[in-house]
């Protein structure tokens, strides 16, 4: 699995005109599926999100989680994370998990971070506009697999 997380002032997700997801400060979470991910990868990223310190304390330092700020999650499936560039200009997906098996494990991934935090989401497999007000900009890519 990976990830790529972004701090924000305020974020929505479109579709076909109408906002499906939206949330004010917290993070956006587009998040990528590929073969043999787990539960165990699922566990690790979760953990990861939920207390890594991107916002500021009192003296402008990073060092408050989202559980800190009690702030929200906007979660986004993007198989293009898994973009393959090697060869050509052309980006293969080959590693990106089938829609079909990724759905269940997006589905998942959102259960799981809703234990800690309110989760909203684009439209899986949707052709979705995504507004982020990245604040910083504070951009991070986790992947489960480099551990």
């Amino acid at each position: 699995m990976r990830v790529l997380i972004q701090r924000s002032l305020k974020s929505q997700v479109t579709v076909d005109d109408k906002i499906v997801g939206q949330i004010t400060k917290g993070l956006v979470v587009l998040v990528g599926f590929t073969y043999n991910d787990t539960v165990e990868d699922m566990d690790y990223l979760v953990k990861k999100i939920i207390n890594l310190r991107v916002f500021d304390d009192a003296e402008h330092v990073m060092n408050k989680s989202i559980l800190d700020i009690k702030g929200e999650i906007l979660l986004v499936s993007q198989f293009t994370l898994y973009a393959d560039t090697k060869k050509g200009n052309r980006p293969s997906y080959i590693n990106a998990l089938k829609s079909s098996e990724a759905l269940p494990l997006y589905e998942q991934f959102i259960a799981k971070l809703q234990e800690y935090v309110p989760v909203a989401t684009g439209i899986f497999g949707a052709d979705m506009q995504v507004a982020i007000t990245n604040d910083g900009p504070v951009t991070i890519m986790l992947d489960s697999k480099a551990k």
